[in-house]
């Protein structure tokens, strides 16, 4: 199933809805934007979409706080704008994914407002309860993702609920088959709907102790501070067994994908390529976010990765998020188009976060401004600057709303905007687009065999090949000119992050300008 599969071939562009394009005048995306909008999606070539929460919900998380699994938020449009953008895509051969968030809900859900009615109510077993410590205190040391205790109290019943984020989104309890049939029965809502798969919000956090044991706390040897190491509220063994379900069900329909959040060590990333009843499960590998950005220590990163995966397991690789600093933020601009070539010929399925494409740095937004609950729990911690609305034009607002936009924009939305972009042929959109374009042509690229070639002095080198194709990659991490040493004496250059054509291979070696990138073909093996 997996060499047929279409995920194996695809390139994911994931949209926060807030962010994208706003139809209505309120300053908020919606459902309708994205449609409007796909056009452009289609002439990037990107081959599915990845919807972050658009659900109904207080928005204490910006929609990751969910009071109905099986309805559109008001903010972001109806079931009726869902349908209409799904056909669309579909229409243009774009896959659609959407977010489930299995592992939590709002506190306004109303399997919670149930649960917490009273001790004996039908539902208090869907969440997680516990008596006080004997000092009156939180059951366990257990910390929030958000900061602070995990568990919160509730004078209504007299315990505590646990919360690996914020409050107002206490954790389902999975061990409980009736949650685990009612979470069964909304994907099949929405599959039945003709959705193509789910990516699933920290699915590694499903499972927890059944004893419910402190967590052990060490000293982080970086920064001196002691830190809890999440033993048993995170990445516990039943998770497997849960993932294997939900497979189950999502194998009853033809050609959908399941794509786990997952932030751990390699060595653990690898165990959650599951696959059961037709489907597959893949871990998304945020690896080029968390590792330096230096040459060995992502190409060590690759290489274990790659060596450790499964090989009929795809790779689902990202440089960015909704959660973190974008990538032309944390390493410069003319480092983010070496990235965009790291991440662009990587065997396996690259995901493209909206705006990316065009080189967006992050909105600097004051603390006055600040919009992100997490700003305000835990200082430095704000996802307000990557969220930041998509530029389009240089029309009032950028194109992207006729109305006040919720969020400030990118803080180079003057060259980060679409209609910058396309006039200038070396672009980062020229660049994504002309990535993208080699990568549909070449089956190396997109599920060839990885080996790394050099990872050290500022350059990080790999071959891939497949039945007969050899390419090479070389990425200059550095500023100034490198010379990768190499055999090959027939390379031809197919792609420069300049997007010019300087000479090819040397007699004695690949020159890399500062700050360039190539991809080269080495002929038949």
């Amino acid at each position: 199933m997996a060499e047929a599969a279409w995920w194996c071939d695809a390139v994911l562009y994931q949209i926060y809805p807030r962010s994208f394009q706003d139809s209505d005048g309120d300053g908020v995306g919606d459902l309708v934007g994205i449609r409007e909008r796909l056009g452009y999606l289609e002439s990037l070539g990107v081959d599915a979409l990845w919807l972050s929460p658009f659900y109904r919900s207080p928005m204490a998380d910006f929609g990751y706080d969910v009071s109905d699994h099986c309805d559109i938020d008001p903010l972001f449009g109806s079931l009726a704008d869902f349908d209409a953008l799904l056909a669309a895509c579909h229409e243009r051969g774009l896959k659609l994914l959407i977010d489930l968030v299995p592992n939590h809900t709002s506190v306004a859900h109303p399997w919670f407002e149930d649960s917490r009615a009273s001790r004996s109510a039908e539902k208090r077993d869907w969440y997680i309860w516990r008596d006080p410590a004997p000092d009156g205190g939180p059951p366990n040391n257990w910390t929030s993702e958000f900061g602070g205790s995990a568990w919160q109290w509730d004078a209504r019943t007299g315990q505590y609920y646990y919360h690996a984020y914020l409050p107002e989104q206490p954790d389902l309890n999975w061990r409980n088959p009736a949650v685990r049939r009612a979470v069964f029965d909304i994907m099949r809502f929405w599959l039945d709907r003709g959705v193509d798969g789910f990516r699933i919000d920290v699915v590694w956090h499903l499972a927890k102790d059944p004893r419910f044991r402190d967590n052990p706390v060490e000293r982080d040897p970086a920064s001196g501070r002691e830190r809890q190491v999440r033993l048993y509220n995170t990445d516990r063994p039943d998770v497997f067994d849960y993932i294997a379900e939900m497979c189950e069900v999502t194998g009853a329909y033809e050609g959908r994908v399941l794509i786990g959040e997952i932030y751990l060590p390699v060595d653990r990333l690898v165990d959650y390529f599951v696959r059961k009843g037709g489907c597959e499960h893949l871990p998304f590998n945020f690896h080029l976010v968390l590792k330096p950005w230096k040459a060995q220590a992502i190409g060590t990163s690759i290489e274990e990765f790659e060596s450790r995966r499964p090989a009929d397991g795809t790779p689902v690789w990202a440089l960015g998020n909704h959660d973190v600093a974008r990538v032309a933020s944390r390493i410069g601009g003319d480092q983010a188009r070496v990235a965009a070539m790291l991440l662009l010929t990587l065997p396996g399925m690259p995901t493209v976060y909206y705006g990316d494409e065009l080189g967006m740095r992050d909105a600097e937004v004051s603390d006055a401004n600040s919009q992100d609950p997490l700003a305000q729990r835990i200082a430095g911690r704000g996802r307000d600057g990557p969220r930041a609305p998509m530029a389009w034009s240089r029309r009032a607002e950028w194109g992207f709303t006729e109305g006040r936009p919720w969020l400030d924009f990118a803080a180079n939305a003057e060259e980060a905007n679409l209609a910058a972009q396309r006039r200038d042929p070396c672009s980062m959109l020229a660049l994504y687009t002309a990535l993208i374009a080699l990568r549909k042509s070449s089956a190396a690229l997109r599920r060839g065999e990885w080996r790394l070639l050099q990872a050290g002095d500022g350059v990080l080198a790999y071959e891939l090949s497949l039945q007969g194709e050899r390419l090479l990659v070389a990425l200059n991490f550095s500023n100034s000119e490198r010379t990768l040493k190499t055999q090959a004496r027939q390379a031809d250059l197919l792609l420069s992050t300049c997007l010019d054509r300087p000479s090819p291979a040397q007699e004695d070696g690949v020159r890399l300008r500062g700050n360039e990138g190539r991809v080269l073909s080495l002929g038949a093996a």
